[in-house]
């Protein structure tokens, strides 16, 4: 099955009139993490109306429970809902407490528990079911913190070991699996997506989540030419503001992104995914903030490509990112 097709019913991702945007070719959302306080049905009602392209969708306790029962049938009354709101999806696993509700992220692919791991394992392979159901573009998952007293080499065969029955779900269902560097996590840059892909084999169903603040906290190319070097494993892309060396996911116009370069660049790679706003700590506030960052994105694709005032310097990453405390 390929993404876009509806398993379960609807017609499908890529049969539904897409929203057109005469200056750009991106197509953007919102991540559901950023709407927690809201019921999901809620959620996509107000992204559609404010004229998002589609949504992230986090599989949480509170929006599509991943371990709750009838999953398959309250997927499919998900699925006829997104059609009728002419709304994409991408499926997203950072709930922070969906399987243990004492550990931020936890159990990981990482943990020295074989148990463990596997609970996560199989999180992600119910994810990969939902996302094919859904007609999902890809599913979205990452590494986790290296345990304490776990050596790197053990770290990484442990995290190549744990993804290979994940991957081959994903290919068995279509979907692409995207893999996110999240800072302070093992697999932390796209250095280190490289480093997995290379273990792996470089499997063609491995693909790579690109969160834009990311690329401003911790690369060492600009966000736009992480774009660029980025371009042919790109399955899924998360967008928000950042400053140089502090993981904090912020609102557009308070960090030091220069955004139309971005979006210029992502535009031309020819990425037909969606570019999902991730705002998890402003919850609080996401309505107002789903009504502020899609006009603000417009107008950033709307700007010229080369921007009329020089990006922000990189200075050096802080030397203890804040991993996925902000997330």
């Amino acid at each position: 099955m390929t993404p876009g097709t509806r398993r379960s019913g609807g017609s499908g991702a890529h049969d539904r009139p897409r929203r057109t945007h005469p200056a750009s070719s991106l197509r953007f959302g919102y991540g559901t993490n950023g709407l927690a306080d809201l019921r999901l049905d809620d959620a996509l009602a107000l992204l559609s109306d404010l004229g998002y392209d589609g949504v992230g969708l986090t599989l949480d306790h509170m929006h599509l429970d991943p371990l709750a029962p009838d999953l398959a049938a309250r997927t499919h009354r998900l699925a006829g809902r997104l059609d009728e709101l002419g709304l994409d999806v991408t499926v997203e696993t950072g709930a922070r407490y969906v399987l243990d509700p004492r550990r931020k992220h936890g159990p990981s692919l990482l943990d020295p528990d074989p148990d463990d791991r596997a609970r996560r394992i199989g999180l992600l392979i119910r994810a990969v079911q939902v996302a094919a159901d859904l007609g999902a573009h890809a599913v979205h998952c990452f590494s986790g913190l290296t345990p304490t007293g776990t050596d790197t080499d053990t770290a990484w065969k442990r995290l190549a070991e744990a993804l290979t029955p994940v991957l081959d779900a994903a290919t068995t269902a279509g979907v692409p699996l995207a893999v996110e560097p999240e800072p302070g996590h093992l697999l932390a840059t796209l250095a280190d997506f490289h480093r997995l892909r290379r273990i792996l084999g470089d499997p063609e169903g491995l693909g790579l989540t690109l969160d834009i603040g990311h690329c401003q906290c911790l690369e060492p190319l600009s966000p736009a030419d992480c774009v660029r070097a980025a371009a042919p494993w790109l399955r899924h892309v998360q967008i928000e503001d950042m400053r140089r060396g502090i993981h904090e996911h912020l609102p557009f116009g308070d960090g030091e992104i220069d955004f139309p370069p971005v979006l210029a660049a992502l535009a031309a790679t020819g990425y037909q995914g969606l570019t999902v706003v991730e705002l998890p700590r402003h919850s609080h506030a996401g309505p107002h903030f789903a009504g502020h960052s899609l006009p603000f994105l417009r107008r950033a694709a709307e700007t010229a490509v080369a921007p009329s005032h020089p990006a922000p310097p990189h200075g050096d990453p802080s030397a203890t990112p804040e991993g996925s405390s902000t997330s």
